[in-house]
């Protein structure tokens, strides 16, 4: 599966969208001015992150066949 650099970029693109999850979790946990600051801009690249991941993913399934 890794030979397929669709398949890699998908990986990648899942591992950002984590990535960005465990960042906004940690902003979070801090708590204060840090957390009213940048919690939400944290949950806007996530949800970016996890339309672009999704999209892939259905780009990657269509263009492999699908069903098996």
């Amino acid at each position: 599966m890794f030979d397929d650099p669709l398949f890699v970029l998908v990986v990648v693109a899942v591992g950002g969208v984590a990535i960005i999850l465990f960042m906004g979790i940690g902003t979070f946990g801090i708590g204060g001015e840090t957390s009213r600051k940048h919690s939400n801009r944290f949950m806007r690249y996530r949800i970016y992150a996890q339309a672009i991941a999704i999209a892939l993913i259905l780009l990657f399934v269509w263009l492999r066949g699908g069903n098996g």
